[in-house]
């Protein structure tokens, strides 16, 4: 078993080098007007302490985007949550992105071979939290890789694109970002 203090240097360098390969090649169309964010876990996180994220998301500039802060843990309560909650159905999908929501998208999310999954926000049972609530609903048989919802009036729509690790992730945003280029979302 590795050192704790080693496991959590090796997934903050490995969140930082996935976040640099985002700045460099992700769509920013497909950027939440609130941000977009990216987190990975350590094995056994049990809490947001456990889970590193960009502070502030990643956010748009012009035609590309930017990390609004270095990689830290416990930086984003709402991603954290999700990624734990994801944990406690399978321990090896410690890495979740939060993307902007398109009808388009899914299609080519689901081309991609990523099993896809929806909730509905509005049907959510009271006392419990969307996110903890929403992506507990699409885990009864695993993790899938993407987990999407349609929005409230209240919030956003957003898709949630689950992998073992933060390069998994960035690497089927940048593969998404490429097949979606000549797509209007």
């Amino acid at each position: 078993m590795k050192d704790p203090a080693q496991q959590r240097s090796e997934v903050l360098e490995q969140l930082e080098d996935a976040v640099v390969l985002l700045e460099r090649s992700m769509d920013a169309r497909i950027i939440p007007a609130q941000g977009a964010n990216i987190a990975y876990a350590i094995a056994g996180a049990r809490d947001n302490n456990g889970v590193a994220a960009v502070p502030g998301g990643i956010v748009r500039t012009g035609a590309g985007v930017r990390a609004s802060g270095s990689c830290a843990f416990g930086a984003d309560e709402t991603i954290s949550r999700i990624v734990l909650t994801a944990m406690k159905f399978d321990p090896v999908m410690r890495s979740v992105a939060i993307l902007r929501y398109s009808p388009r998208v899914i299609p080519v999310l689901a081309d991609m071979f990523l099993e896809c999954c929806s909730f509905d926000p509005g049907a959510e049972p009271p006392c419990i939290s969307t996110m903890d609530w929403g992506v507990a609903s699409c885990c009864r048989d695993g993790v899938p890789d993407v987990i999407f919802d349609h929005g409230t009036p209240d919030s956003e729509p957003r898709i949630r694109l689950f992998g073992e690790d933060s390069l998994d992730i960035s690497n089927n945003i940048i593969m998404l970002s490429n097949r979606i280029i000549h797509i209007e979302l």
